[in-house]
């Protein structure tokens, strides 16, 4: 099995006429249909239907397809890198994150990476609530930090840790002296949430889950988490937000108390299923040995603990 022949077969897929396909590889018929005939011997099945009509995919075809496409994908961006690299050009990985990214292990992350790949170049971007993927939908990044519950359509997601939830209300508060609530305390709460159209992550910080289909009221949206934060700090809403909001958003006139009963949210590092970029498969290695031989910050950070 060779390359040229995954071309000859993506192009006759994508077709579905072997005249055609032949004058897109600029190769005779003859030449096509063999590579095709040896592509399926080496297979040892059939990937095309062929009648005097027609040309159309077997379902083996449609999975070797698919297959085809990646193998052929990830050695053009190899080519690519390895070119770029030879001409004095660094490879570059694009990493995006939300707010946080993954804590106290991400400085770990990025030095493990960069001691694996110390010629690469790392392009760091942070995204606000208005895309929960950190720039993979719009593939402007390689690989990202995203929190879980989020739409996930077409991404592929590795859990490095999962954090507890606490709610964020201000120092005014009527639970405001609480160490802990429960749900039922917050459903008749005003909550601010992130402006997104991702209504999977929408719905897990508004606590749709525990209203019985009934939809969230008095809902505040915000843009930013400096903006959700004054927010609350004003009492004009409360903010249900992972547990790093202690450490990294502290405010004078917030209180975060812990939610028992809301399960926690999953910090991800995800990369688009159809990645381009060779280094985004050793940048999850990275993060996942780092995950792996850290116990004691994944201790810290998955604890639940008490009210400040």
């Amino acid at each position: 099995m060779n390359l040229r022949r995954l071309r000859s077969f993506v192009a006759l897929a994508e077709e579905l006429h072997f005249t055609r396909a032949a004058a897109k590889l600029f190769v005779a018929q003859q030449s096509l249909s063999k590579q095709i005939a040896e592509l399926e011997s080496d297979i040892g099945t059939p990937l095309l239907r062929r009648t005097s009509r027609r040309v159309e995919l077997t379902p083996a075809g449609e999975v070797f397809l698919a297959a085809a496409r990646e193998v052929l994908a990830r050695f053009d961006q190899g080519v690519a890198e390895a070119r770029r690299v030879g001409q004095g050009e660094q490879a570059t990985l694009r990493v995006g994150f939300v707010v946080g990214a993954a804590l106290e292990l991400t400085t770990h992350i990025l030095s493990e990476f960069t001691r694996r790949h110390p010629a690469a170049r790392v392009e760091l971007q942070e995204f606000g609530f208005a895309d929960p993927s950190a720039g993979l939908a719009g593939a402007t990044t390689d690989v990202a930090f995203i929190r879980l519950p989020s739409s996930t359509h077409g991404l592929m997601a590795t859990p490095l840790f999962t954090e507890p939830c606490v709610v964020g209300v201000s120092a005014s508060h009527r639970l405001s002296s609480r160490d802990r609530v429960r749900v039922a305390d917050l459903l008749g709460e005003p909550i601010a949430i992130g402006r997104t159209d991702d209504s999977m992550w929408r719905d897990f910080w508004t606590l749709a889950s525990h209203r019985r289909g009934r939809r969230a009221r008095n809902l505040v949206e915000t843009r930013s988490q400096s903006e959700e934060v004054e927010v609350v700090a004003a009492g004009m809403a409360c903010s249900v937000t992972p547990a790093a909001a202690r450490r990294y958003s502290p405010h004078p006139g917030v209180r975060f108390i812990t939610i028992e009963d809301h399960p926690g949210s999953v910090v991800a590092v995800a990369h688009r299923s159809d990645r381009r970029n060779p280094l985004v498969a050793s940048f999850v290695d990275a993060a996942t040995a780092v995950r792996d031989r850290e116990p004691g910050i994944l201790r810290m950070i998955q604890g639940t603990p008490g009210n400040r």
